[in-house]
This record gives C-alpha cells, structure tokens and sequence, in this order.
C-alpha cells in the first residue's frame, strides 16, 4: 500500500491498535515519514463504549505511547473498534473521532473484486472509505483503487488534510465524511 501510495503522490490515514505497533514499527516509521496520518484506534481492539472512563483512557495513552515512540508524535484522531462511540470514548479522547461513509466489509469478504467495485461504485467527493490493510487482499484492494480512483479525478489524502481544506475538524465530533 505504501509503494503504491508513493508512486502516485497520494497520502492515507491509518488507525493503529496500539498492541500492534511495535510488531510494525518499521512500517509505522515508514508511514509517518511518508506523511500518511497515523491515527488511534485503541490499545486492544476494545469496544469502547463498554469500558469505564479509566479503562478507555489506558487503551488511548497506552496506544499514545507506543505510536509517539515510534514517530515522535501523538496521534489526533481516534477511530473506535466497530464505530462503537458514546460520550465517555469522546470525552476521553477529546479527538476528532473518525468514522467512515464507504464501508467496503473488506474484513468479511477478503475479495479484491469486491472491495474495488464497492468503493469504484460508492466512493463520492469527501467520503471516508474503510479498509483495513491487515489482509493482503484488502493491499491488494487498495493497489488496484489508488491508480483507479486518481483517474476517476480524486485526490487521495488523509483526513486531516482533507478537513483543513474544508473548515478543519473539532475534538470530540463525530465524522463519517467532510464535505464541501
């Protein structure tokens, strides 16, 4: 995903589980020193909103720490496991929490044809397209989109980069997509 990123001058943003990092610390740096926004998204894979405020802010520092000492920065956004949110998990991150506006359920279907004709089809001005990129058919997904959808005139940046050009983002509010 990274290479095919770079090839066509296009940014992402990734959500990392915390206990994850350091198993992927040199993909991590990579990303980070790429320009790619590195965002939270939980120490556990944890439902969120069925954790005390105490335990919802462990998995957001632990999750924290582990990315900082990596890239030497915190993350800014937090996308919670399932899109599952309440007022504690905004209280606590006191992020912009991220969600999503094209869910491709490449995580259920493991299939690149799938998941490229979901997004090919779906996929508007300012949406937020999920995919994870821990199975190697959603990389392979996101190889084939990144070159498609620059042709279809989309320019692929991170979220954080697509707010600024719309208003910016606020902590604690809730986004699926940033339009115009």
């Amino acid at each position: 995903i990274l290479d095919k990123l770079q090839e066509y001058g296009a940014k992402a943003t990734f959500f990392v589980v915390g206990s994850r990092v350091s198993k992927y610390a040199d993909i991590i740096k990579r990303e980070a020193d790429m320009g790619m926004e590195i965002g939270n998204h939980s120490w556990s894979h944890a439902n969120l909103s069925k954790l005390s405020a105490s335990a919802v802010n462990l998995q957001k520092t632990q999750t924290d720490d582990a990315v900082r000492q990596i890239t030497g920065k915190n993350t800014t956004l937090v996308r919670p496991p399932y899109g599952s949110k309440n007022q504690t998990v905004s209280d606590v991150f006191n992020l912009p929490v991220i969600l999503w506006s094209v869910d491709t359920l490449d995580w259920k279907t493991r299939s690149v044809k799938s998941t490229v004709d979901n997004v090919m089809r779906n996929a508007k001005d300012g949406d937020i397209v999920l995919m994870h990129d821990i199975y190697e058919e959603s990389a392979n997904a996101a190889a084939e989109l990144i070159p498609k959808l620059i042709d279809e005139g989309y320019e692929l940046v991170t979220v954080s980069e697509m707010a600024a050009a719309r208003g910016g983002l606020k902590n604690a509010q809730v986004y699926s997509s940033i339009r115009k």
